[in-house]
């Protein structure tokens, strides 16, 4: 079955002068995940187009609001139409959405001229509200990514892979770019990081594409059967060995080999794989005659190669040979923005086969500041496996309201000992003074700034989430990071 396509999630700015009918709207597109601020008024509406964030802009035509604080004279019965124009120049990547009355609708037209996605008449119909949100969403989205970038992640070769953070970014296009080329390629990164992903991303963009990519890891084998599995043998090379049988690299001849955990492989079998590498051919086991084979090597590892070369357990004109190109995949604690886009891809994946035609499940945000306040020692590996446990549980939790995953159902190991400043109710304790040293003479004004800064990077830059961790009003925040010069 093939993954479903990510869910997007946008920043989505109302501005309504009812309430009562702004809860409505922003309850109806909280259910499919997306995350609503609410103002009433233009003025208001101002404030957080300029010092906030937004993917889609939903606005009711008339508002008696004036906006004589924003020194212009604006007629509440168009009051929309200055909200569209502010968003145009403060929020050039976003879209927007008019909300207008049947008698206003050949006003709510000229609304387009005013750079408007789409308009909704009341009262709403609320499947027809969330698909248009949807779809403004999508295309403010997608105009935000740069086009290279959108091209790259849309390549057929690089499925699998999750990648948000400016860091994934660049660690793509170098893939592609060293894709093209015959060197080998050498990963590195922790367990869990996704380096097969990687090895298969780096043959599906290369002119080798269409043949055999195959893996073997390296840890745990005899020095005999890896010899065995990679080269192959002949009949009566040893006992039981009946027939010819060819190995790894002939199986992928014109292909690509990717050897993972190749730190873990034997010495006396790197000095065999380095014979096949420089001369291009392999002498199975028990036959004299030499093979002729044409194969991309790509290989991986979790260990530290500068200390194995130099206690001599991995060779070092080995290493010179595989480490062609270098590709390093960082830790999932290093690249947190990424955590709840790996999360939501994750949920829709698991969703679609256990709840076939229901809707994707909520998540809420107190979970996905849980999960992404975690460190993961584990990568990605881990947080797949975790989320699918959690799918699991909150289908078995489930409702009439439907499914909806929460911090009940993140598992204990997770919530035990994590290290990362996490309560086991999904809040988050004050972690800066943690790291080792005494905050005596430190200055508030310096405590109050890191405080700030580093929970912007625990919220991926969600304002309203970091003024609620803080305890603090959004108003303040955006006053305090103006104040610091923080974005």
């Amino acid at each position: 079955m093939s993954t479903p396509p990510e869910k997007i999630v946008a920043q989505v700015l109302i501005v309504e002068d009812e309430p009562a009918h702004a809860d409505v709207m922003a309850e109806a597109l909280r259910h499919p995940g997306h995350i609503c601020t609410i103002v009433h008024g233009i003025e208001s509406a101002a404030e957080e187009l300029r010092h906030g964030a937004f993917d889609v802009i939903v606005t009711d035509l008339r508002m008696p609001e004036s906006g004589g604080k924003l020194g212009i004279d604006v007629d509440g019965g168009n009051a929309g139409m200055r909200v569209l124009d502010l968003a145009g120049e403060l929020q050039p990547d976003a879209e927007t959405i008019m909300v207008t009355a049947h008698g206003d609708v050949p006003t709510a037209r000229a609304a387009f001229k005013h750079g408007a996605f789409d308009f909704v008449e009341k009262p709403l119909d609320l499947v027809v509200f969330r698909s248009v949100v949807n779809r403004a969403a999508e295309q403010a989205v997608l105009r935000g990514e740069s086009g290279e970038f959108k091209e790259l992640v849309q390549h057929d070769g690089f499925e699998g892979i999750i990648a948000g953070s400016e860091v994934m970014r660049k660690i793509l296009k170098t893939v592609k770019t060293v894709a093209a080329s015959k060197l080998p390629v050498l990963i590195t990164g922790e367990s869990g990081t996704g380096k097969e992903l990687i090895a298969q991303a780096v043959h599906n963009n290369s002119p080798r594409a269409s043949k055999r990519f195959v893996t073997m890891n390296c840890a745990g084998q005899a020095e005999s059967l890896l010899e065995d599995q990679l080269f192959g043998h002949v009949r009566g090379a040893y006992t039981g060995a009946e027939k010819d049988r060819e190995g790894l690299f002939e199986y992928a001849n014109n292909g690509t080999v990717f050897l993972d955990e190749i730190g873990d492989m034997p010495l006396s079998m790197q000095a065999k794989l380095l014979r096949v590498l420089e001369s291009g051919e392999v002498v199975r086991l028990g036959d004299n005659e030499p093979r002729h084979v044409d194969v991309r090597l790509v290989s991986a590892t979790n260990q530290d190669f500068t200390k194995k070369t130099a206690d001599g357990s991995f060779r070092q004109d080995l290493f010179f040979r595989i480490n062609g190109a270098h590709v390093h995949l960082p830790p999932l604690r290093d690249r947190r923005e990424d955590i709840p886009r790996i999360v939501r891809h994750a949920i829709a994946r698991f969703s679609s086969d256990l709840l076939a035609g229901q809707p994707i499940p909520a998540i809420s945000d107190a979970a996905m500041l849980r999960l992404t306040a975690y460190s993961w020692p584990g990568n990605v590996r881990q947080l797949i496996n975790v989320v699918e446990n959690m799918v699991v549980m909150a289908i078995g939790d489930a409702d009439g309201q439907g499914v909806r995953i929460d911090v009940r159902h993140i598992p204990a190991e997770v919530h035990v000992g994590s290290g990362d400043g996490s309560r086991a109710d999904g809040s988050l304790e004050d972690t800066w003074s943690n790291d080792g040293g005494s905050l005596a003479g430190t200055s508030l004004e310096q405590l109050e700034k890191r405080a700030i800064r580093e929970t912007l990077q625990l919220t991926a830059g969600n304002r309203e989430q970091t003024a609620k961790l803080l305890g603090i009003g959004e108003r303040t925040l955006y006053r305090k990071l103006k104040e610091y010069g923080l974005r």
